[in-house]
């Protein structure tokens, strides 16, 4: 899993997917580490991930995004290859003043790929283009 972020985000992805693969949890003090690496929104993409809010969406061009429903029920389209979320916490908190690496989102993005409990949902070529260009319906 190659992101973008630093080394000990993506030891401690690796670190959860190890851990939840041999016990289906992930152990207090991998939550910690979780909780001191992201901030305040660790708990929060916690919550997306037990909501089953992630969803993978792949073409069959090979072409992939992923959709989170918010908190607010929003659909949010993520983008982990480039490291990118159209909500207002991103564009605030990670690209304005730079107080975090991401958004809880994008974070539930890698939780969920580091747990293997993605949705996955497979669309057309022409679905996937009217998603990556925000013109598909919700």
């Amino acid at each position: 899993m190659r992101s973008l972020l630093p080394a000990v985000a993506e030891q401690l992805f690796r670190d959860i997917q190890k851990a939840y693969q041999e016990t289906s949890q992930i152990p207090d003090d991998l939550l910690i580490a979780l909780k001191f690496v992201f901030g305040p929104c660790a708990l929060q993409a916690l919550n997306l991930v037990d909501q089953h809010s992630v969803t993978c969406l792949s073409s069959s061009s090979g072409r992939k995004a992923f959709q989170v429903i918010g908190g607010s029920g929003r659909l949010y389209t993520c983008f982990v290859s480039c490291h990118y979320c159209p909500c207002p916490a991103f564009a605030y908190t990670v690209l304005r003043r730079n107080e975090g690496p991401l958004c809880k989102h994008i974070l539930a993005v890698y939780l969920c790929q580091a747990m293997a409990v993605t949705q996955e949902e497979s669309v057309s070529d022409q679905q996937m283009s009217a998603v990556l260009s925000g013109t598909a319906l919700p």
